[in-house]
């Protein structure tokens, strides 16, 4: 009964709007044409809200505008903003005692007192390398030498073209398993749990808004939680459009150490054809769309939960104020079906 009225819910969808959030510890930051804020509940009755602003490339225009380039260029404005954002939350999350703060150590007291915020800085840094060349080693190295080991010695006797297909989709099989089953692991931890479920409420919450309802709880609630612009059917569309781009790359067979090099100088394409993809699925509500868009919702199973009531507040507060009094946002009027 409840999928029916899902269903019924998304089909009333009167328009579509050009803002977007997503969840945070114990709160929601959503991005309007204007403003973007920062909703965190605080207590029971109470909840914290406080724009944030970047200095965006696209706001300075031109170059920064042209498609494909806007991608890579958006996807690291989107990467900034919600590092601020997530960073106004935890601050928040410990004033109000939400995530505990442990007693530091002589040896970090003494750090603190003589680093500061210096030290603080190189350690994201670092943290930031290091994680970067963890996602590089398991989504473009691993997954090509694991060919080359496991695959390769046995079809020696394919065609250059043959070869390059085959590894190619084994590649992008191997990278959307790997990124699925990490989501997956991550959604067992009881923090990530109520994190999906802030991720649950600001779609709900955009949806009924684009449904042309009053923001209230009851309407927000009866929503889907699968939206097709999102942060997760972003990244599977770019690892779908991985395995598309991977059949132009040649397979080097005495150095296979290239293929994976000319992988990685050609993720700004993918992130860029990735970007134009979920763009053309949040303007346009049609059946194609929603054939594209499929396996992305899909993803959204293990990266969205239903929401409490309480979480569905702070979505709203969130989205009530970057909703702008001309109507900005709205990018297209529509009486189409999902």
């Amino acid at each position: 009964m409840k999928k029916k009225e899902k269903t019924k819910s998304a089909k009333q969808q009167k328009r579509i709007t050009s803002i977007g959030g997503s969840a945070l510890i114990e709160g929601i930051m959503m991005r309007g044409p204007k403003r973007t804020t920062v909703a965190c509940r605080v207590d029971k009755d109470n909840i914290y809200t406080e724009d944030i602003s970047i200095k965006t490339f696209a706001s300075r225009g031109g170059f920064f505008k042209i498609p494909l380039i806007r991608g890579i260029f958006g996807m690291i404005d989107s990467m900034r903003l919600s590092y601020k954002a997530l960073g106004l939350s935890a601050d928040k999350a410990m004033e109000v005692g939400t995530m505990e703060e442990e007693e530091p150590s002589k040896f970090e007291k003494w750090i603190d007192e003589k680093f500061g915020d210096k030290l603080m800085n190189i350690i994201m840094v670092i943290a930031t390398i290091l994680g970067v060349a963890l996602a590089i080693g398991l989504f473009i190295v691993l997954p090509s030498m694991l060919f080359t080991w496991l695959i390769k010695p046995h079809i020696e006797s394919w065609n250059e073209s043959s070869t390059r297909i085959l590894q190619s989709c084994f590649e992008g099989v191997l990278k959307i398993a790997l990124f699925l089953s990490y989501m997956l692991l991550v959604s067992r931890m009881n923090d990530m749990k109520r994190v999906f479920q802030y991720h649950g409420a600001e779609h709900k919450t955009i949806f009924c808004y684009e449904n042309d309802e009053e923001l209230t709880v009851e309407n927000v609630r009866k929503q889907t939680r699968f939206h097709p612009r999102c942060g997760t059917s972003f990244l599977v569309v770019t690892l779908i459009v991985s395995i598309f781009v991977g059949l132009f790359i040649p397979t080097f067979p005495g150095i296979p150490i290239l293929r994976p090099i000319l992988r990685l100088l050609l993720v700004p394409v993918m992130v860029g054809l990735g970007y134009e993809f979920i763009k053309l699925c949040g303007k346009h509500d049609n059946k194609l769309t929603r054939i594209l868009a499929t396996p992305g919702l899909w993803a959204q199973r293990i990266t969205t939960r239903e929401p409490e009531d309480e979480m569905i507040e702070c979505a709203i507060a969130a989205m009530k104020a970057v909703i702008p009094e001309d109507g900005s946002d709205i990018v297209n009027d529509c009486s189409c079906a999902r």
